[in-house]
């Protein structure tokens, strides 16, 4: 593109809207700013001038500079055509191309102007002044006062940019007009009076008195504002409000008004000191509840007090040292849902103190849980305080291999249910060694010893979880092979690794139905368990069976491309009764088969696929799918998971299922998207006999369109969930999304 059709492209929009010229015009200016002096000078005192001539009236004590003329004074420099020095009185006045820097950096620029000769004060005709922190101001006129303050007639603000792609001039996508600004950089504020938010070029809100802050400070003042509708609240519109309480620390304050139900407030105060940062948020209301999540709640309800504590919060007490710790509390289970706080079904609570250093750790830890799960009890959720856990790694220790210790103990109490505590020691040594033929071989050695207690085993239901009541106790160990043989290449422009993989393992029998079973429960067949020492999770069951695992890792690497695939299998060696589970693919003497594929295009395709097929007759017990098509502004998201394992309905942590999730976003334009997403449950009676779905059961969606420039964020998002629980409704429910970015506080 030649430079003439280049400029047309950008003067043809202005030339045919045939708009006068506007004093408030923001558009950057021709002329550059001055540098820096070349010659710092050595006294506040002193002024210096750049010019291309000077002219002395001797007379009348003026001098008259012209010509790209650089005037400096403490910091402050000047830049104009031409420039009249009154030396009598201190007056400047500078026409032409005027643009003048201040200390901090802010460039104002005008048609000409009006200061002293310290040239902190002055007047300026049709101003622009572009501040250093980012925004940009345009008046009529501008004064300046020895404090740098400045004050605006007939002004407009923006923090937006003001011309496009192609770096032709561009309506910014906001902009605030007033009939005055008043800007103080001491306080790093703009004031406002008579002003109006003006949106896509169309005045909109007004806003009679208002003042923003510009840079990275904490400050008083309004945040963005939240209007939604939803079936259950009606209309809401939430404006928060943030207390700046020091450079450290804030406050915000959100009143949430709704024309179906009474009011709620949040509030939430987070800090930031020398040692690490904290938050917390609290939620207050009342509204109608049921007790039974099962069915609607009925009408004529009374109002109950209903709220909700979220809090995070981490110290660095040393180097060593770090505390931390979440608090998330509510009064009933559906509120989170009702006011669109979270969907989650339980809420942790917890504490850590941990030290760690180079080769060792320590940590003391609790958490209580709290159930938002319909039909759960929450006098049988567990309480663990404390979990105590240390660990000690020597290097090059017996052989040249690795030794680790570790200390653990953990107390569980329910208030209603089972109680256990246990404590373990335990010691594994690891060798790790490279063959003259490139095989890489591992040894492993574990000795464990644990102790338990155990009271109320009755209240837990599922019989294999019990254990034994009263103090128990058993001896661990375990020694492993590990096999890997790499065969690398090249392939198709790239490479190509090729590694058979051979584990034996072989651990006595150790009584483990005796103990209680509250960390192993969730156990199942994978791909990142097959060659675990023990694939059960946790630390309460351990697989006690001598078997040999086999199995193949395949990775093709192209320029652009890459492709991992394995597949694996293991093979008990003696025939004494499993701790599996039927259906977790482990109970038989052969294992089911399990792999993983993943293949990746660029940033522009990512596929994983998982699965487990059945030893017997290769029936897909695991059906697992993630796949991302597209790039960041458009894509696609697909995630698909069958489990139809077959597994007794009474171990509800191994419930089979069948869900999918479809999430898209699509960039139809520069600045416009549309973007939706749905999560659909495909679980049938005949995957899961307790299951209330019917096969294809959609859970929530959402739909919405999109603009978002640098400055702004606009939007209109369609959500419906499908499923009442007690007084969350089913039914449809609309966002407003308005964010003018950079807008300050």
């Amino acid at each position: 593109m030649t430079r003439a059709v280049f400029l047309a492209s950008c003067v043809i929009p202005f030339v045919l809207a045939a708009a006068p010229a506007s004093a408030q015009d923001l558009q950057t200016r021709t002329v550059p700013p001055p540098p820096p002096a070349t010659t710092p000078s050595t006294s506040d005192d002193q002024v210096q001038f750049n010019a291309t001539t000077l002219e002395y009236d001797n007379k009348a004590d003026l001098v008259t500079a012209t010509g790209d003329v650089r005037m400096y004074r403490a910091g402050n420099r000047l830049r104009a055509d031409t420039v009249v020095w009154d030396r009598k009185t201190g007056k400047v006045h500078a026409s032409g191309n005027v643009a003048v820097v201040n200390p901090g950096g802010d460039t104002a620029y005008g048609d000409s102007i009006d200061l002293t000769d310290a040239l902190k004060d002055g007047m300026v005709d049709n101003m622009l002044l572009v501040l250093e922190k980012g925004g940009r101001l345009a008046a009529r006129k501008g004064t300046r006062s020895l404090d740098e303050s400045v004050v605006l007639d007939d002004a407009a603000y923006t923090p937006c940019g003001v011309t496009d792609s192609d770096n032709c001039p561009k309506e910014p996508s906001w902009k605030i007009t007033a009939v005055r600004v008043i800007y103080r950089p001491d306080r790093k504020r703009i004031y406002y009076k008579g002003a109006r938010i003006n949106l896509f070029g169309l005045p909109t809100l007004p806003l009679p008195a208002f003042s923003n802050s510009i840079g990275d400070g904490n400050d008083n003042g309004l945040l963005a504002p939240d209007l939604r509708y939803s079936r259950t609240n009606g209309f809401e519109f939430a404006q928060p409000y943030h207390f700046a309480l020091g450079p450290n620390q804030g406050l915000t304050v959100t009143p949430r008004i709704f024309s179906a139900v009474l009011p709620m407030l949040k509030a939430e105060y987070s800090a930031l000191n020398t040692l690490g940062a904290y938050r917390i948020a609290g939620y207050v209301t009342a509204s109608p509840r049921s007790t039974d999540l099962l069915t609607p709640t009925p009408a004529g309800t009374p109002n109950s007090f209903r709220g909700y504590l979220d809090g995070v919060a981490k110290f660095q007490l040393s180097p060593d040292w770090t505390l931390s710790g979440s608090l998330r509390l509510t009064t009933d289970p559906t509120f989170l849902r009702r006011y669109d706080i979270s969907t989650d079904d339980r809420l942790r609570s917890t504490v850590k103190l941990e030290h760690i250093d180079k080769s060792s750790y320590f940590s003391v830890a609790g958490w209580y849980v709290q159930t938002l799960r319909v039909g759960d009890r929450q006098a049988l959720q567990p309480i663990a305080l404390p979990q105590i856990d240390y660990r000690k790694r020597i290097p090059d220790s017996l052989l040249g291999g690795v030794f680790t210790f570790q200390v653990n103990s953990l107390g569980i109490e329910r208030p209603a249910g089972q109680d256990t505590q246990r404590a373990f020691a335990s010691a594994q040594w690891e060798l790790r060694k490279l063959t003259p033929w490139g095989q890489e071989v591992t040894f492993t050695a574990l000795g464990r010893g644990d102790i338990y207690h155990t009271s109320d085993i009755l209240a837990t239901t599922v019989a294999s979880y019990r254990g034994e009541s009263g103090v128990s106790g058993r001896i661990l160990g375990a020694f492993a092979v590990d096999v890997k043989w790499p065969f690398i290449g090249s392939f198709l422009g790239g490479t190509q690794r090729l590694t058979p993989r051979v584990q034996v393992v072989a651990s006595p029998q150790a009584g483990t139905t005796m103990v209680p079973n509250e960390d192993s429960r969730s156990v199942d067949l994978e791909d990142t368990n097959l060659f675990s020492l023990n694939r059960f999770p946790g630390y309460d069951r351990f697989e006690d069976s001598a078997r040999v695992t086999y199995g193949l890792d395949w990775s093709v690497d192209l320029p652009g491309f890459s492709f991992t695939t394995n597949v694996g299998q293991s093979y008990r060696l003696n025939s004494r009764p499993t701790l599996f589970p039927d259906g977790t693919g482990l109970s038989g003497r052969v294992s089911d088969i399990v792999g993983r594929t993943e293949l990746r295009f660029h940033d522009w395709v990512s596929v994983i696929h998982r699965y487990r097929l059945d030893q017997g007759d290769l029936a897909v017990r695991r059906n697992e799918l993630d796949a991302t098509v597209g790039s960041r502004s458009t894509y696609l998201l697909v995630g698909y998971l069958r489990l139809n394992r077959n597994i007794d309905q009474t171990l509800e942590d191994l419930r089979d299922r069948e869900e999918l999730r479809v999430g898209s976003r699509v960039q139809i334009s520069r600045f416009w998207s549309v973007f939706g997403s749905t999560v659909i449950d495909l679980t049938n009676r005949d995957e899961d006999p307790l299951s209330l779905a019917d096969g294809f059961d959609p859970v929530r969606h959402r739909l919405g369109v999109q603009y978002e420039d640098d400055c702004l964020k606009l939007g209109v998002t369609w959500k419906r969930d499908y499923q009442t629980t007690g007084d969350v409704k089913a039914g449809n429910g609309f966002l407003l999304t308005l964010a003018f970015k950079n807008l300050g506080r």
